[in-house]
Order: C-alpha cells, then sequence, then structure tokens
C-alpha cells in the first residue's frame, strides 16, 4: 500500500489517479482533519474506504510515501507539521519516498521564498525550515526567464536511477515552478535548461528519497513510466 500526504498544498487526485492505474491496490490518502488527527481517506468520489487512527501508526504499513504539491514554501511546510516527525522516523528508516515539485523542494533546508518576510512592525523573520533530507536550499528562477515557468521541458540525465528506468535523455515533461533546488551534495540525478541548468530529479545514495522537480502525474507515458518505477522500488 502507498500513501499520498495531503497537507492542503494542491490537488492531489491527479496523482491518486495515476497511482491507481499502476498499483494493485489504490493508493491511501492520508490528511489531518480540523481538529488535528490523522486520518487515511479515500475520496468518496473515488471509493469509499476510509481508514483511521494516528499517523505514525498508519505510515509504519505502507510500502511507500508520495508528498506531492504546488505553492508555497512557507505554507507548505506549516500545513505539514502534523505529518513532520511521523515523514522524517518513515524516511530514516528507509521507508521509500517521492516528492514532487513543492515536496521535493521540502526535502531541502531552507528556501530563499520564506528565508526573510518582513511583520507589521518591518522586523525581519526568520523562515520555516525545511525537512533538511537533503542539504543545500530553494531560490527563485533566474530573472532573464519568464516566472514561473510552466510548460514542457526536455530531462538531461546525468546519472543512472533505478527511477528513470525507460527514461531517455531528452525525453520531455511538464513542469510548473517559480522555484528551484541548489542542492549542496551530489545528489542531482537529472536536470533541465531553464535560464541555466537546473535540479530535475534529485535522489539520496541508498535510492529511498526522492525528488522530481516536474509533474510526472501530467507528463503522459513518460511521467506514469516515473510513477511505476517508483511503485517498482516500493514493492523491493
Amino acid at each position: 500500500m502507498l500513501a499520498i500526504i495531503d497537507y492542503r498544498m494542491g490537488n492531489i487526485f491527479s496523482v491518486f489517479n495515476a497511482l491507481k492505474r499502476v498499483c494493485n491496490a489504490p493508493p491511501r490518502i492520508l490528511s489531518v482533519s480540523k481538529g488535528g488527527e490523522g486520518t487515511a481517506d479515500m475520496p468518496s468520489a473515488l471509493a469509499s474506504v476510509t481508514v483511521s487512527g494516528e499517523i505514525h501508526d498508519f505510515l509504519e504499513e505502507v510500502e511507500g510515501i508520495v508528498l506531492p504539491g504546488v505553492g508555497a514554501f512557507d505554507d507548505g511546510i506549516r500545513n505539514l507539521r502534523p505529518f513532520r516527525a511521523a515523514l522524517l522516523k518513515a524516511i530514516s528508516e528507509g521507508v521509500p519516498f517521492l516528492g514532487i515539485c513543492l515536496g521535493m523542494q521540502l526535502l531541502f533546508e531552507e528556501s530563499e521564498e520564506s528565508m526573510f518576510k518582513r511583520d507589521s512592525s518591518q522586523r525581519k523573520n526568520e523562515g520555516e525550515k525545511g525537512l533538511g533530507i537533503f542539504r543545500g536550499k530553494v531560490v527563485r528562477l533566474h530573472a532573464d526567464v519568464r516566472v514561473p515557468h510552466i510548460g514542457w521541458n526536455r530531462l538531461h540525465i546525468q546519472r543512472h536511477s533505478s527511477l528513470l528506468e525507460g527514461i531517455s535523455d531528452g525525453d520531455f515533461f511538464y513542469f510548473a515552478h517559480s522555484f528551484f533546488c541548489v542542492p549542496e551534495n551530489d545528489v542531482v540525478v537529472a536536470t533541465t535548461e531553464y535560464g541555466g541548468e537546473i535540479p530535475a530529479v534529485v535522489s539520496n545514495d541508498s535510492e529511498t528519497v526522492f525528488g522530481v522537480q516536474f509533474h510526472p502525474e501530467k507528463s503522459s507515458k513518460k511521467g506514469l513510466q516515473i510513477i511505476k518505477n517508483f511503485v517498482k522500488i516500493c514493492k523491493k
């Protein structure tokens, strides 16, 4: 069973539908109720199964975790607080993890988007800290390109990864973002060109934690191949 983290940062149902196409069992969507209680819900429009319980207990039962997302870094990290400890524990135990778009950026330490903000007193406040799985930060796209970056770009593979099995150098994927990741360590698996070379796929050495800046669920057959590859990784 795979889990999709619903932290109110974008439409998760396209990811749900893509996973449903390639999984033997539909993924579960883990969300947080208004009272802060963790629940794993299947949307009523898609399925009628509901599983309730503690977030920690639920994530101990899953084979893999997907963190999608669009929007601001600060908002994403704040909304992710109820899941944070359980996610970090699962990742440390080797549960396969895939961050998509904002989900990839949240794997890093901090974002230029949120490092310094001004409150009503015009005092600078430090922004939210990321999950810190990868060292590095998230910065705004280069000034000489249109922001946000929305559209299809070629993927340039830098090294082998199980996540990219069946993917060729130069294949197109769909991007929609205004910021990109700047890793401090050698975690880049593939890049794309947009005002310069930017990371498009990252992974740890053990290939249990992955991030993709593009949206595989919106990237046609090649995107579906990446989702299939992640499911295969989860089944090992």
